[in-house]
């Protein structure tokens, strides 16, 4: 590890090896056009919170005011973000691949985060059809950051959970990437993340969580975490080997199986379709679709 990179994480750590407050984290802009960060209370208010959730989380206290949301963010902007490709067997079988023996990594640009309610644009740079799909997926949110994390040890380093949408333009991920997927995955809009962040006291255990999406009420996924091929915490200390994990790094765990590529016929998004992927008690994404 790099002298800057070791320092960073030091730090990092120094503040989050103490005390976390279990709660659900939303970033939003208030009525006066402030980005602010609270605590969810429900019917489109949270409770101010002080402090920054990367930087500082330690001084991330609980404020006593109250505001109105009037248009939620996404709970954060990743420094990185890594994804898991067919970590769930029967997606893996219904695209023709194996099971993966080792976990199958890509990343996504920070650029691709949206907003929850915050429609999905089909690129222009797409046909007509578009060949955009949906994944949903587990999102796992990097507190303690690290470096070769032992797998007994990494859901310590988890700051929380969110949902996310792996969208995904498969005419480019398998045809103008040169043979790599980031291409397809990277387009803007391409990673929904929210609504909350869900900090890991509240998740007892992220490999029993269900998850699903429906495209325009009709459900398309229906799934368990505990149906992963390789669990949060080998994610964690796979991705880790010889990397550093900086705080706020966010892990897509995988899809499960009916994306839309592999239905018959194939299931396209297009303008006017609304999406929503919920997992467990993390919470329910929505986005709708429109094109460029």
């Amino acid at each position: 590890m790099s002298d800057n990179n070791l320092a960073l994480v030091n730090d990092y750590n120094r503040i989050y090896k103490l005390e976390r407050i279990p709660m659900r984290i939303v970033r939003f802009i208030d009525p006066e056009g402030n980005v602010c960060l609270g605590a969810e209370q429900g019917e489109n208010t949270a409770q101010i919170l002080e402090g920054d959730l990367l930087s500082n989380p330690h001084d991330l206290v609980k404020t006593g005011k109250t505001a109105e949301i009037t248009r939620q963010l996404a709970p954060l902007i990743p420094p990185n973000i890594y994804c898991i490709g067919r970590n769930y067997a029967e997606h893996a079988k219904e695209g023709g691949a194996d099971i993966p023996t080792t976990p199958v990594i890509f990343m996504k640009p920070t650029t691709a985060v949206t907003n929850p309610n915050s429609p999905v644009i089909i690129p222009a740079c797409s046909s007509k059809n578009g060949e955009v799909d949906f994944e949903a997926e587990l999102a796992v949110i990097i507190g303690k950051g690290g470096r070769n994390i032992a797998e007994e040890d990494a859901l310590d380093h988890v700051f929380g959970y969110t949902v996310a949408n792996d969208i995904s333009a498969r005419k480019h991920q398998k045809h103008t990437g040169g043979g790599q997927w980031i291409r397809g995955k990277s387009f803007d809009t391409f990673c929904p993340l929210g609504p909350a962040i869900v900090t890991a006291d509240e998740v007892s255990d992220p490999q029993d969580l269900p998850i699903s999406l429906t495209l325009n009420d009709q459900t398309m996924q229906f799934d368990n975490t505990k149906n992963m091929i390789f669990s949060v915490a080998f994610l964690i200390s796979f991705i880790s080997r010889d990397t550093t994990l900086l705080p706020g790094t966010t892990i897509l765990t995988g899809t499960p199986s009916g994306v839309g590529f592999a239905r018959k016929p194939p299931v396209w998004l297009q303008a006017g379709d609304k999406m929503a992927v919920t997992v467990g008690s993390v919470g329910t994404l929505v986005n709708p679709v429109e094109s460029a």
